[in-house]
């Protein structure tokens, strides 16, 4: 009885330091996608290159899949400056998979393109902690379409 008074102790003691780590874990998350799009506003590779894993790979709304960091920074650096405008991700969730991975969903938007278009996209981010820290493992970036009719097709 006293080994199992003891041991929930000791869980009871380690929960707040869970809850705090994730805290912790959510915050730096939520940081690296700030800085990826400041390096990705102000078109810095480098600093792009320092948020991804070696083995990232990028899905666009246009379909190009971008596999591999090289090719993801490339491909980044050409739609920036191809596209100009102000990109902004506000991150909606971060979701725990595992304690070294975790799944980030949020609204990403292109303003002040030419002609003043907007594109209202969603994006999901995956991310892998290393010894290094947490990294960008992959993003996919979509256009919502218009919901499916609910329905039968008429004969």
């Amino acid at each position: 009885m006293r080994a199992l008074f003891s041991l929930l102790c000791l869980t009871l003691a380690v929960l707040p330091l869970r809850a705090q780590d994730r805290a912790r874990d959510e915050a730096a998350i939520r940081d690296l996608v700030r800085r990826y799009v400041d390096a990705r506003e102000r078109i810095d590779p480098k600093a792009v290159e320092a948020l991804f894993t070696g083995d990232a790979d990028q899905l666009v709304s246009s379909g190009e899949w971008r596999k591999g960091r090289d090719e993801v920074v490339r491909g980044t650096m050409a739609s920036s400056r191809s596209t100009g405008g102000h990109r902004s991700i506000t991150v909606e969730s971060v979701r725990f998979l595992t304690k070294d991975v975790a799944l980030a969903d949020g609204r990403y938007d292109l303003t002040g393109m030419s002609g003043d278009a907007t594109r209202r996209m969603w994006t999901t981010l995956v991310f892998a902690r290393s010894r290094d820290g947490w990294r960008i493992a992959a993003i996919r970036n979509m256009l919502p379409s218009a919901p499916a009719t609910t329905q039968p097709p008429s004969r």
